[in-house]
């Protein structure tokens, strides 16, 4: 007779597949009363992670979902570096200050700039923003200070608005397809002397457009001529910042624009590093206010000045976003870029031909945005397309737009490193099959439930 106890000693349970002490309810709710092998417990986390969607097929996400695998080891050696320890880790901090330098130049930035990392671009918005509403009170602003942006922008503005306590001025967008979103009308409808900025967006998630900078600046030029308030720019580049200056390097959206005097972007998206990258860029040192910085010496060693919203950090985006930068240099983002687009305009393409109405076409941003034309007679929404094309394993977003056009529902294909052109062909062989079955399916269509997606 063999009980448990006596075959616990067995060489069976050095095997996970094996293991049979906690065979029976795992822990979820609470701290379990005794552990188990660190195979065990990789291998019960492991199988949870199993019913996680494939991160190549997500259609929705910005952030980049594949990496080479020398890259990849390099930077989970340093996810336990905290690079906020710059005693410690001298090495991983003068590395995160090339990265900031690399960028603060792709955008053009005078020498006497400001740039600091982040855990992303929400962190850079919020820190933008505590800045600028930081400028309102030291130049003797009064009241509540208000900030212009669309409504379509990334919902972090309007967190950053709550949290700060500053009015959102969000303008409702064109409901028209493939126009910048930011109307330079509305703008200076909105403005007045205690709007601390307006924020432009290179690349709205929803639809991929770039607000028209050259032509905001202009209004914004003429304002202040006219003895109107003089209003700064923000320009956020979450998704833009590193396709732009590869896509349409002669486009003036960056520190080439007096008016624009802080810039932020996701490295963690088109800038292909691991998740948790962010930037935020100041044109000068002296528009990031002394009031706001830190000098911290809570790890040892000299005093650091610090500005950010965290505290401990990993160096391990920090390490892949430099090691992206020199593995591609501006010929290999170039052409990565330029991969991105085509493989935008085959999709825009496909789904044109079945007759959807496009509201991004890959020409700005790498994404395909679009809609069923409202008088489309067939009975299958957006989300049933959606529905049927996750039987397959893709995860194709529906949503609607933003206040101006909130009664358009779009559908989302964002074009990234990762999907090939191989995958290109079989998701548009995937959408053709999907719509034809919809199309040959008698009768009213049932509810379909698509799932949350973030950005």
């Amino acid at each position: 007779m063999h009980t448990k106890h006596q075959h616990a000693n067995t060489n069976l349970d050095l095997s996970p597949l094996y293991e049979d002490a906690f065979s029976g309810e795992i822990p979820r709710d609470r701290l379990g009363r005794q552990g188990m092998s660190p195979q065990s417990a990789a291998q019960v986390v492991g199988d949870e992670l199993l019913l996680d969607g494939n991160a190549r097929l997500n259609l929705a996400t910005f952030c980049a979902t594949v990496g080479e695998d020398s890259i990849d080891a390099l930077a989970a050696k340093a996810a336990r570096v905290n690079i906020t320890n710059e005693d410690e880790y001298p090495a991983s901090v003068e590395i995160e200050r090339r990265l900031c330098a690399m960028v603060a130049n792709l955008w053009h930035a005078p020498g006497d700039y400001a740039a600091v990392a982040t855990t992303g671009s929400s962190e850079a918005i919020l820190l933008s923003v505590l800045a600028a509403r930081q400028r309102f009170r030291e130049a003797g602003g009064t009241g509540v200070p208000n900030l212009v942006y669309s409504a379509a922008a990334h919902p972090c503005w309007d967190k950053a608005c709550r949290y700060f306590d500053v009015e959102p001025r969000r303008i409702p967008v064109p409901r028209v397809p493939n126009v910048p979103l930011l109307q330079p009308e509305a703008v200076l409808a909105a403005v007045d002397e205690h709007t601390i900025g307006v924020a432009a967006t290179l690349g709205y998630p929803s639809t991929g457009a770039f607000d028209d900078v050259p032509a905001l600046v202009a209004a914004l030029d003429g304002l202040a001529a006219r003895g109107g308030p003089d209003i700064a720019m923000h320009v956020d580049a979450a998704s833009g910042g590193f396709v732009a200056p590869f896509s349409h390097p002669d486009l003036l959206w960056d520190f080439r624009q007096e008016r624009v005097i802080s810039i932020n972007a996701s490295g963690h998206k088109y800038g292909g590093a691991t998740l948790g990258l962010g930037f935020v860029a100041w044109r000068h040192t002296d528009l990031l206010p002394e009031h706001l910085c830190f000098d911290v010496n809570l790890l040892g060693g000299q005093p650091v000045k610090s500005f950010s919203l965290t505290f401990s950090r990993p160096a391990a985006p920090i390490v892949a976003g430099y090691a992206t930068m020199l593995r591609l240099g501006r010929s290999g983002f170039e052409a990565l870029v330029a991969r991105e687009r085509q493989v935008a305009a085959r999709v825009a393409e496909a789904v044109a031909r079945h007759g959807f109405t496009l509201w991004g076409d890959g020409s700005m941003l790498p994404l395909v945005a679009f809609a069923k034309d409202p008088g489309d007679p067939r009975t299958w929404g957006l989300e049933h397309l959606s529905a049927k094309l996750r039987e397959r394993g893709w995860q194709l977003p529906v949503y609607q737009l933003a206040d101006g056009a909130e009664d358009v529902s779009v559908a989302r294909v964002t074009c990234r490193a990762g999907l090939s052109a191989d995958l290109t062909q079989r998701l548009i062989d995937d959408i053709a099959a999907a719509v034809a079955a919809l199309d040959a399916h008698r009768g009213e269509h049932p509810p379909a439930s698509v799932g949350g997606f973030n950005h």
